[in-house]
């Protein structure tokens, strides 16, 4: 770039700043440009990947169908005590206990019994395969361990019955009041509010994590409910109990409703074996399921 004339000033002055100029942008926008590419690259994709890896994160894992299909038995075998319209027709349904029907003296005993048996044992196999197949979090840790407690109370109340069923048979009243039955007899009834209590909380507990990591929509919705209806029949009974009145019905509402929360647990895990199996069969989706569990 040469200068001739009236050129010679304006030029050499517009070339020293323009000279320069280009050149500094030039030589600093690609260094800039170049120093980003090399270490921002993998910070933005791990930034964009944030999100799903946080979704992932938090995700409780898929248990396997097995446990929900057994939550399910657990329900409907919890239920045993509607049979009594065709097997113990005689017994009070209004204020005589759940419990009387699998009295030791009565018929068809063992098939109540065996019921509760059923479903203590099959509620361990679904709180086991939970704790360690589904990511371990404080509440849901809770609910499960608590779910595992309430099966071992079934079973208690299975190994536990009573002696014979006072509201039918006035002699078996008679002993009971004069602390004249078995051991059996009377642990009964701790068995039986250890049930009520362990249901209780572990409905609650498994709502609880549901509602605050954002898992199983039906718990997150029902569980609760559940929880607190099944506490206020609870107290009911208690009422009940000292009133002398209707304490069965009271009674088979609260079987009811832990029937209705077994069921609901398994259509929690089913939902989500379910959306697992729906789900493309991508890489991102198995490794989400992998590291949640």
């Amino acid at each position: 770039m040469k200068a001739t004339g009236h050129d010679a000033r304006p030029e050499p002055a517009s070339a020293g700043r323009s000279g320069p100029t280009p050149a500094r942008p030039a030589a600093a926008r690609p260094a800039a440009d170049t120093t980003r590419p090399e270490t921002p690259p993998t910070e933005r994709g791990a930034r964009a990947g944030a999100p799903h890896a946080g979704t992932a994160a938090v995700r409780p894992g898929v248990a396997p169908l097995f446990a929900a299909v057994l939550a399910a038995v657990a329900g409907v075998s919890y239920a045993t005590f509607m049979l009594e319209h065709l097997l113990s027709p005689s017994l009070d349904v209004v204020n005589g206990y759940v419990s009387e029907l699998s009295a030791r003296d009565q018929p068809f005993h063992m098939i109540y019994s065996g019921g509760d048996l059923v479903t203590g044992v099959l509620s361990i196999i679904v709180a086991g395969t939970a704790l360690t197949t589904l990511r371990r979090r404080f509440w849901s840790t809770v609910g499960w361990t608590f779910l595992g407690l309430f099966g071992l109370c079934a079973i208690g109340d299975a190994l536990f019955p009573l002696d014979c069923a006072p509201s039918l048979e006035t002699w078996c009243a008679l002993r009971e009041r004069a602390d004249q039955v078995s051991f059996s007899h009377s642990f009964h009834s701790v068995t039986s509010s250890a049930v009520i209590t362990c249901g209780v909380v572990a409905l609650l507990t498994l709502s609880i994590a549901a509602r605050r990591y954002g898992w199983w929509p039906a718990l997150a919705r029902f569980g609760w409910l559940l929880a607190v209806v099944e506490t206020v029949f609870a107290l009911g009974t208690v009422v009940a109990m000292l009133a002398g009145e209707w304490l069965g019905i009271l009674q088979r509402i609260q079987i009811i409703i832990l029937c209705l929360g077994l069921l609901t647990i398994a259509w929690a895990l089913w939902a989500d074996w379910r959306a697992a199996r729906r789900a493309p069969h991508g890489r991102p989706v198995q490794a989400r399921e992998t590291t949640s569990r």
